[in-house]
């Protein structure tokens, strides 16, 4: 699937890049959990297989170090973080899934159960919530 960034999608965006990385991180696992019904599984080979390498770093850490990970992944530190930078924007993708799934499964690190958004997130909640899916793909797309 290609994706632009339209006028729609771009405030959503640009609202989601004014939070810390801690926010960003929790508002990507709650956008998960809002889509994944609706994602069709089974991506290319080329496009998996490069996502999967580096989740597959991720899982090997530590729970402390699965946190740190996923926040250099926002942030492109450390070689895990420039590995993942390298990848396509689908492959970027697959790691997000591949993370949040891990984290249904509890082999990834994830938000505390009792976790709630902080409330300035409420405006870019309503911008996400009135995207419709592709334009949802499209939003973690470009912000992962």
């Amino acid at each position: 699937m290609t994706y632009t960034v339209d006028e729609k999608t771009r405030p959503a965006l640009e609202t989601f890049r004014r939070f810390d990385v801690d926010t960003q991180l929790a508002i990507l696992w709650f956008g998960y959990l809002d889509i994944k019904d609706q994602l069709q599984p089974a991506p290319p080979e080329s496009v998996e297989v490069p996502g999967k390498a580096i989740f597959d770093q991720i899982q090997a850490l530590s729970k402390e170090q699965q946190l740190q990970a996923q926040r250099d992944l926002l942030t492109g530190a450390n070689d895990i973080g420039r590995g993942y930078k390298q990848l396509i924007p689908n492959s970027r993708l697959v790691v997000w899934l591949l993370l949040a799934q891990g984290i249904e499964n509890g082999s990834i690190i994830g938000v505390p159960s009792d976790y709630q958004l902080p409330s300035d997130t409420n405006e870019l909640r309503a911008q996400i919530n009135d995207l419709d899916f592709e334009q949802r793909i499209s939003f973690l797309l470009t912000a992962v």
